[in-house]
């Protein structure tokens, strides 16, 4: 993939900015908070239609304007397209060549991008909700068939969670009950089936990856669901989870909300068969994260045969020397990177002779 322009109105502290990339590296630098960081949000909201950085969407629009629209050309494998994302507070609109898409999955996984921040550090240290929400969006990239298979299954949840809130539960129908559960259980393991099933993908280079970026130890992904994989090859696996539901009705009457699902499974990363949020450092724990994502552009490239854009923001001046060239290695030849960094030094003179940069001050981008 390559991103051929990139038009931005009124995204954060950018009032406009307009560039046709020519080369597949382009560096922008600049002080903290001068709007680098900006420019790869904006790439990654063009891909995803939503922010890696804030929960709240209109904080993306820049103080004092009413609407904020990011736009771009890119190409795919076999066509040139166009796609826009107009966002103020009355929603947010996205078009996919001028033409206005009714549903989000029908706009998603078309311009795949993997980011690498600082922030990633949250997907070891953070809650389950961290990591779930990270293993829902690069699905949702990986295939678009993924966010109608969760809209459908929150939209049960939603449903089951309301009716165990009935304040009279005498009234309590069991059997409009169970055919609720009985939905829940058919989408549960759907979704449950592709989580597996990208994770295997990824432990496929994790290891090597981890080895050839670190030089030591072995890393995998292990998720964690009440089916195991092993559940998944049983016949009557419906019957099985609707026994577990089943022992936890009273419970789940009690509580008013639904104790077993998907919507609380997690997933965790070992090095040497040691949990690395409990047992490694914060250096390894970063590795880590990079390896994973490096393990994922391999499962595009491999599994989805689509090169995604990387956006690498701010994230070699915590390494050494090696270990930026060992990361650099791994980006497959015509990969176009977008990075950002406060130290032109920060970059090797290989890389910089390859590049095209950015500086950014205050807002304003101005090519080098």
């Amino acid at each position: 993939m390559f991103l051929r322009n990139l038009e931005l109105n009124n995204f954060r502290n950018i009032s406009k900015f307009y560039y046709d990339f020519e080369k597949n590296i382009n560096i922008f630098i600049g002080n903290n908070a001068q709007g680098k960081t900006n420019i790869l949000e904006s790439i990654y909201f063009l891909a995803i239609t939503r922010s890696h950085r804030t929960h709240n969407e209109l904080n993306l629009i820049k103080s004092n304007e009413i609407y904020t629209k990011v736009a771009g050309v890119y190409d795919d494998d076999y066509n040139t397209h166009t796609l826009s994302v107009l966002l103020n507070e009355k929603g947010k609109k996205v078009s996919v060549d001028n033409i206005v898409q009714k549903k989000i999955s029908n706009y998603l996984s078309r311009l795949n991008v993997i980011m690498f921040c600082p922030d990633d550090l949250e997907i070891v240290k953070g809650s389950p909700s961290v990591r779930r929400k990270f293993l829902n969006i690069e699905l949702s990239q990986f295939r678009n068939d993924y966010v109608l298979l969760l809209k459908e299954y929150n939209n049960i949840l939603k449903q089951r969670n309301e009716y165990l809130k009935q304040k009279n539960n005498a009234k309590f129908d069991r059997t409009y009950f169970n055919i609720i559960t009985d939905k829940i259980i058919v989408k549960n393991i759907e979704i449950i089936k592709i989580r597996y099933d990208f994770i295997n993908k990824i432990n496929k280079y994790l290891e090597n990856i981890f080895n050839d970026i670190s030089g030591f130890g072995k890393l995998e992904i292990k998720y964690k669901s009440f089916i195991t994989e092993q559940d998944l090859e049983k016949e009557n696996l419906k019957e099985i989870i609707k026994e577990k539901y089943n022992s936890l009705f009273m419970n789940e009457l009690l509580q008013k909300t639904t104790l077993l699902g998907c919507h609380k499974d997690d997933f965790k990363m070992f090095l040497n068969n040691l949990d690395i949020t409990e047992f490694c450092s914060q250096g390894q724990q970063r590795l880590s994260i990079l390896s994973l994502k490096l393990a994922e552009l391999e499962v595009f490239i491999k599994e989805k045969n689509t090169k995604p854009i990387i956006l690498l923001d701010d994230i070699f001046s915590e390494l050494d020397e090696i270990k930026k060239n060992n990361i650099i290695n791994y980006f497959k030849e015509n990969v176009q990177i977008f990075i950002t960094t406060t130290d032109i030094k920060d970059i090797s003179e290989n890389l910089k002779l390859k590049s095209d940069i950015f500086i950014v001050n205050n807002g304003k981008v101005n090519k080098e």
